[in-house]
């Protein structure tokens, strides 16, 4: 009777680390696909962030020269 007992706890636990395994994949692999969504979206962040001093720059450079053309 107590070997029948151990038995089915050595499945239980065979049963919960097999379950506990396939969560860590399933973890490692969301976690690869959350990291490379991260790169991707600093990529693009970055991007951004370079468009908009472009455009800030271009719209201090048109204010300087209508002012200058105020001053004529």
């Amino acid at each position: 009777m107590a070997a029948n007992a151990e038995q089915d706890q050595l499945a239980q636990l065979e049963q919960q680390v097999d379950e506990l395994l396939v969560l860590t994949q399933v973890l490692g692999k969301e976690n690869r696909a959350l990291r490379a969504q991260q790169k991707n979206w600093s990529t693009e962040r970055a991007k951004l962030i370079e468009k908009n001093e472009l455009a800030k720059s271009r719209v201090e450079s048109m204010i300087s020269r209508l002012k200058a053309l105020e001053k004529d």
